[in-house]
């Protein structure tokens, strides 16, 4: 159970066939296809077979057996007639059986699934529920897998506030690291809670390296603009191998990413506006901490859609994220919309959003015109 959503790091062959033995898909009288050439006709019953349990004896030629769905196939049969095509005499002794069938009937053979030494699974996979099926299914109990990443989420600031409660004046509630652990979490890493830090430079570099030590990559919120004046940034400037950009985008242009301590943890900064932050984990942190679990699917999908509307904006040099809803027509095709405001502030508009809308830079995208699509949860 522990292994699902990480990523296998090996390839894993099958040591047993898969069903172990031919076996009866359905309920009915195992018997020799043969036999029913002429049905309707009727066969002695010769005993029956249940799942967990051999057949009694085996089988001759113009006999039938009840049989139960993945009871042993008894030797001398070939086939399976359905109870539902059958009539079972008073006594018991003696079926009719109604249809005739081909060999092969309703029988799993033996290796139908898997032969020894079959692959499996290979490398990369992400080990899904169906996959520990398989493997508790050909007795394999331990693979090997990229561990799950552990990664550490802070907050600073004096202003910011965790919980409900009044609000102080200045004061703003932390919604940003609330919302990165549960990305984290979605991401297939485990969220560690590096907890809401004031703005006070040694209880920084403490959260920081602590977080350092113990996770695989810390995300920081806040304070990474050109020319911010931010404790964060001081402290990441002192204690790390930081590099801070400007990246191209709208919203979360300011970026940062650097390596802090002896094990030489990933640091991504992300920028202080919620929606800003939310994109950049989307763009830049996401795909970053997927390959740090071994995974090869690093985005997100990206479609080509319908502009419902027209997505205006002006030359800016920069590419454009705008948050929207997307909905389907009865022929499949996708369409989207603004789903509100577009300010790096309006956090409700991103929480209604199922895709990103990139428009690049330009006078914009007319109503009905073609736009690609980042779908942020499956539509």
């Amino acid at each position: 159970m522990a292994a699902v959503g990480c990523v296998l790091a090996e390839s894993v062959t099958s040591p047993e066939a898969v069903p172990a033995f031919a076996n009866s898909a359905m309920d009915g009288y195992a018997l020799r296809a043969a036999d029913t050439a002429g049905a309707p006709v009727e066969l002695p019953v010769v005993g029956e077979v249940a799942a967990g349990h051999p057949a009694p004896v085996a089988l001759g030629p113009g006999e039938a057996m009840r049989i139960f769905t993945g009871a042993p196939i008894p030797e001398g049969a070939d086939s399976i007639v359905l109870v539902e095509r059958t009539q079972r005499r008073a006594d018991g002794a003696r079926v009719l059986i109604e249809v005739a069938v081909p060999p092969g009937r309703h029988v799993r053979p033996a290796g139908d699934d898997l032969q020894v030494g079959d692959s499996v699974f290979g490398p990369g996979e992400v080990i899904t529920a169906a996959h520990l099926g398989v493997l508790a299914g050909i007795g394999v109990g331990e693979v090997l897998a990229h561990p799950r990443p552990r990664v550490g989420v802070l907050s600073t600031g004096d202003e910011l506030v965790g919980g409900g409660g009044a609000l102080g004046p200045g004061q703003i509630r932390d919604s940003n690291r609330v919302m990165l652990l549960a990305l984290v979490a979605q991401t297939g890493c485990m969220a560690v809670d590096l907890g809401l830090i004031p703005d006070d430079e040694s209880a920084i570099t403490a959260a920081i390296l602590e977080g350092a030590a113990s996770c695989d990559a810390v995300i920081t919120t806040g304070g990474v603009s050109m020319g911010d004046i931010d404790l964060v940034k001081v402290v990441l400037e002192r204690i790390g191998d930081m590099q801070w950009m400007q990246i191209a985008i709208r919203p979360a242009k300011p970026f940062a990413f650097g390596q802090v301590g002896d094990r030489s943890t990933p640091v991504l900064g992300l920028p202080g506006n919620p929606v800003s932050s939310l994109v950049s984990f989307e763009l830049l942190a996401r795909p970053a901490l997927r390959r740090l679990a071994g995974r090869g699917d690093l985005h997100r999908p990206r479609v080509t859609a319908t502009a419902g509307e027209t997505f205006t904006r002006t030359p800016d040099g920069k590419t454009h994220f705008v948050r929207v809803v997307a909905t389907r027509d009865e022929h499949g095709a996708l369409q989207v919309v603004s789903a509100g405001g577009q300010g790096s502030h309006h956090l409700t508009a991103m929480a209604r959003a199922q895709g990103l809308a990139v428009i690049p830079d330009g006078e914009g995208i007319p109503a009905g015109g073609e736009v690609r699509v980042l779908l942020l949860v499956e539509v």
